[in-house]
């Protein structure tokens, strides 16, 4: 079966592939070629979603812009971009 491109995947569609992806890896069972071709789509996938909350984030601070009468923006809290999630 063919995987679709990662940027045609809703968001929930990608976190829930890469879940799957994660608990394969995790139980061992993949042949070599397998697990490197399943961690290199995991990583692709967790950019993609990286970048989707980012983008909401932005959209958020201009969203809370002005909503308490002035025009100014309010920042949010960048999102946790660190390597530390286990694959």
């Amino acid at each position: 079966m063919d995987k679709k491109n990662v940027d045609e995947l809703t968001y929930k569609e990608a976190s829930q592939e890469l879940e799957l992806l994660i608990r394969g890896l995790e139980s061992g069972e993949m042949e070599l070629e397998e697990s490197l071709a399943s961690y290199a789509r995991g990583v692709e996938l967790l950019k993609s979603l990286r970048s989707r909350l980012s983008d909401a984030e932005q959209k958020v601070s201009v969203l809370m812009a002005g909503i308490d009468g002035t025009d100014e923006l309010v920042p949010a809290a960048p999102a946790d971009t660190s390597d530390s999630g286990s694959f």
